[in-house]
């Protein structure tokens, strides 16, 4: 009998990060057996929820500190250049005791103490990035890896090309099991008019969300609206809508905080047109479920990395892109009017974002690790 194998999974910052590696290690279970996981990431990095992310798959987790590579001057560097050491000294303190066979790393300024101390262990480390163009992170953590999965092959200029494959980006196979029926009941909508989905990633999106509320006298006599607010805008968002003569609930609008991963799945079932921000884990869901997108890139990520998502999608005809300084005026109104309006646009956007998906990312990045430990 072969030994029980042992799988570190770091990184953190987002759920763009953390979702991914549960992905890959639900496929790690479901074509290699039983294995051990330990997650290792950091606290002030989406902590709570990478640990309930975890927890539902029994996985323990554990913290370290890290640093951030900011874009702007902060006192916090001074503080960073302790946190980042120290954080190397709990990763080498957390892979001793758990000694495992592979890291899969997804990136965040999370991941970069772990690799490096998986690095002085001699431990291999595959490395994945979601994004069309990698973070100074991931660029860091390439360069301890045996192997680089990416999403996007404009980023492969960025790793050492022989250790690097284009993979996908792995989501979770739950959402694309969204029951249509269940949300128009979960949501009081009906078959009969066409649903508009916003959801503006983890954190929310205020300009979404404003130029949202500003147009929903004219949207809602054509569509029915789920808007995923983000939990600290949800009050706002509430209030705006309410001065526009909207309540959650009524006139053919709903407006929630979040959805958790059964609702999300339910509510891609039934959107015909998604508003969304261009995060690789969002576009990656939307590919997967066949929607129609129009995409509004944050306008500040870092190294403008959803801009370049979206542009790359939008250049192989598969999604509309606006930038946020455009949603002051109607023209998001008109472009969702545009796609209900032509059925054959929507059909060629669906069959062209569709053909970014990679169904099998999961598979090949398991694969990856795998062959990793089979190598040492």
């Amino acid at each position: 009998m072969s030994e029980k194998k042992r799988i570190a999974l770091a990184g953190g910052g987002t759920g763009g990060h953390i979702f991914p590696l549960v992905a890959v290690a639900e496929e790690l279970e479901k074509q290699y057996g039983d294995i051990d996981f330990l997650y290792i990431g950091t606290k002030s990095q989406m902590g709570e929820v990478a640990e309930g992310a975890m927890t539902e798959m029994n996985i323990p987790t554990k913290n370290v500190m890290t640093g951030k590579m900011r874009r702007y001057f902060s006192l916090q560097y001074f503080l960073d250049f302790f946190r980042i050491p120290v954080g190397v000294l709990q990763s080498l303190w957390h892979l001793l005791i758990f000694m495992p066979d592979a890291v899969f790393s997804k990136g965040g300024y999370a991941s970069i103490p772990i690799v490096f101390a998986a690095w002085i262990y001699h431990i291999p480390i595959l490395t994945h990035d979601s994004d069309a163009v990698p973070g100074w992170a991931n660029r860091v953590c390439g360069k301890f890896s045996q192997y680089i999965a990416i999403s996007y092959a404009i980023s492969k200029k960025y790793f050492i090309e022989s250790k690097t494959v284009i993979t996908g980006n792995p989501i979770r196979t739950a959402m694309m099991e969204g029951v249509q029926l269940r949300g128009y009941e979960r949501w009081g909508f009906t078959e009969s008019k066409p649903t508009i989905l916003i959801i503006g990633g983890s954190q929310g999106a205020k300009a979404i969300n404003d130029a949202i509320v500003r147009i929903l006298p004219e949207l809602s006599k054509i569509a029915q609206v789920l808007h995923v607010t983000g939990k600290e805008q949800h009050g706002e968002v509430l209030r705006l809508a309410a001065e526009f003569g909207f309540k959650s609930g009524r006139h053919r609008y709903v407006a929630v905080p979040f959805l958790d991963r059964t609702e999300m799945a339910d509510a891609y079932a039934v959107a015909d047109i998604i508003v969304s921000r261009s995060g690789a884990n969002s576009i990656t869901e939307i590919a997967a479920n066949h929607k129609v997108a129009i995409f509004v890139p944050l306008a500040r990520s870092a190294n403008n990395h959803q801009y370049m998502n979206a542009y790359e999608i939008s250049k192989i005809g598969g999604a509309l892109v606006l930038e946020e300084s455009n949603l002051g005026t109607n023209i998001l109104f008109e472009k969702i009017d545009q796609l209900l309006h032509n059925k054959e646009l929507r059909g060629q956007l669906q069959e062209k974002i569709y053909n970014f998906y990679h169904p099998n990312a999961a598979l090949d990045i398991s694969a990856g690790v795998m062959k990793m430990i089979d190598e040492k």
